[in-house]
């Protein structure tokens, strides 16, 4: 069997040359929907980028969550506005978080800010369904996967009731060996450490992985991966493609009022 060239496979970068003019339709994109729909900011810790964007809507269904992507080293929340738009054209409220980045801190430490910021969330009385795409895709998993009550006994113990990942990360071992770890500085045990794959898997709620259907096959893998293993330990899982899509358009859908993928959301939040 053929050696897997990891760099090859996780460089979406270099597999999808148009990725600037991509990356700068999301900052535009996201800064017309603010224009229309300024947001509230909600700060989860004391950095200057501990903060989460809330787009509040008239609904009281659970509040979608989505986290950005970036390899835990790239881009923040005010890239992502336009992502609630699909979900607020329906009442359902949108937190879009921002968090360190590596090499200033570690992916564990971003998980911990993660968690910090849903205890936040916590506060507006509502359930939270943590939706993520590529590295946030790997912290939407992790939030599902954490025992809240164990960490904060006043939390419910069902604070995430569903993940939705979007060309998700959750075995983060292949990424030891590529220039991506230049900026994690992760060896294999701290990426096994970090991987939900790796975890207990939830005692409770659901999981939708979600891959762009132009991924590489090592994204793919992961998302047909968590989907096996956590529907083996009891937790109802669905494994989906976004047609056509790379690893930048994966996420066009959530901006459209109409699109399945909006709809879905829609049904986990309790819509």
């Amino acid at each position: 069997m053929a050696k897997i060239d990891y760099e090859v496979e996780y460089n979406n970068r270099a597999r999808v040359p148009e990725n600037p003019v991509l990356m700068a339709g999301w900052a535009s994109d996201a800064a017309a929907y603010r224009e229309q729909h300024t947001p509230q900011s909600i700060r989860y810790g004391a950095g200057a980028r501990n903060t989460i964007d809330f787009f509040p809507a008239n609904g009281d269904t659970a509040i979608v969550v989505f986290i950005h992507g970036g390899y835990w080293q790239a881009l923040d929340g005010s890239s992502f506005s336009h992502c609630a738009r699909g979900l607020n054209a329906h009442d359902i409220s949108v937190a879009v978080p921002t968090y360190d980045l590596c090499p200033g801190v570690t992916v564990d430490t971003i998980i911990t800010q993660m968690r910090m910021a849903s205890r936040e969330l916590a506060r507006l009385g509502r359930p939270l369904v943590m939706s993520g795409h590529s590295a946030g895709g790997h912290l939407a998993a992790c939030m599902l996967a954490t025992d809240w009550q164990a960490l904060d006994p006043s939390l419910p113990n069902q604070l995430v009731i569903a993940a939705y990942t979007i060309s998700g990360l959750f075995d983060l071992v292949p990424l030891v060996e590529t220039s991506i770890n230049k900026a994690l500085r992760l060896d294999r045990e701290r990426a096994m450490a970090a991987s939900p794959l790796s975890w207990k898997p939830p005692a409770h709620g659901s999981l939708d992985a979600v891959v762009g259907g132009s991924e590489s096959e090592e994204y793919f893998r992961q998302s047909r991966t968590i989907v096996e293993r956590w529907r083996q330990a009891g937790v109802p899982t669905r494994f989906g493609t976004v047609p056509d899509a790379n690893h930048f358009t994966a996420i066009a859908p959530l901006a459209d009022p109409a699109s399945a993928m909006v709809a879905r959301l829609m049904q986990l939040a309790g819509r």
